[in-house]
């Protein structure tokens, strides 16, 4: 009977434990929303003012509130990229990676774009990269896990392939990135690989190519971290990743969406 007792205390203080976690995400949820839609509505009426290019360096022209327009449109977008996953193919992330993914948005649009954190703060970048690179590698752990529950599968992955296709995940998702900073350099015109100084002078060899290389070690040693984490956590039980598992709804959650 005592036993009863302890089990069903244990289970409400995950529950609640569960509901707190989900709280704190949503809460996340509608700051970042409210400050990247605050921040698209402001960046649209200052592209219409400012000037054509800017007069001196410190000054935005019409190309950087165009990158924040851009920007704060494409991260309003994926912002709700967790939501349409459990709508739509009834797949629920854990709180704490979509809790690394509304920070990281924040960070990198809202703080790095509109606040102009990347010339502001020294090495901003390279923090929001190690942030991604762990929010990726987790990621890469949970989908991993995915084929070691499904119940088809013939067969069961080590934790050091599950380790090795977190890292290699992590490095992929830093590697699209980078493309699609180079794509937007190309076509309008902006400096998201930072190849140009903020005085506006070019940069020339190894140092055009330093912040590029700079944010994929960045990444590759987050997603490093975040993948020997998750070896280690298999090897003892794998506590930590049963936290980190991407899962799908139950029948009966599905029929309340």
């Amino acid at each position: 009977m005592s036993s009863q007792k302890g089990d069903s205390r244990l289970r409400g203080a995950k529950g609640a434990g569960a509901k707190r976690r989900r709280l704190l995400t949503s809460v996340i949820f509608n700051i970042v929303f409210f400050c990247l839609l605050l921040s698209l509505l402001y960046t649209l009426r200052r592209l219409f003012f400012a000037p054509l290019s800017a007069p001196v360096w410190d000054e935005r022209g019409k190309s950087d509130y165009l990158l924040s327009l851009l920007q704060c449109a494409l991260g309003l977008l994926v912002l709700f990229l967790p939501s349409v996953l459990e709508r739509r193919l009834f797949i629920a992330l854990p709180d704490l990676i979509s809790t690394l993914y509304f920070l990281f948005l924040f960070g990198a649009v809202f703080l790095g774009e509109v606040r102009s954190f990347y010339y502001r703060v020294p090495h901003f970048d390279v923090i929001l990269h190690a942030l991604s690179g762990l929010m990726a590698g987790a990621l890469g752990l949970s989908l991993a896990g995915l084929l070691n529950r499904g119940r088809r599968t013939a067969f069961q992955l080590s934790p050091g392939f599950i380790a090795l296709v977190a890292f290699l995940f992590g490095c992929a998702v830093g590697l699209v990135w980078e493309i699609y900073e180079f794509t937007m350099d190309g076509l309008f015109g902006v400096n998201m690989q930072k190849t140009m100084l903020e005085s506006g002078e070019i940069l020339q060899g190894r140092a055009a190519l330093f912040d590029t290389m700079k944010d994929l070690i960045a990444d590759a040693l987050a997603s490093l971290a975040m993948s020997l984490i998750g070896y280690f956590s298999l090897r003892g039980g794998g506590n930590l990743f049963k936290k980190l598992s991407v899962r799908f709804l139950p029948r009966a959650e599905r029929s309340k969406e």
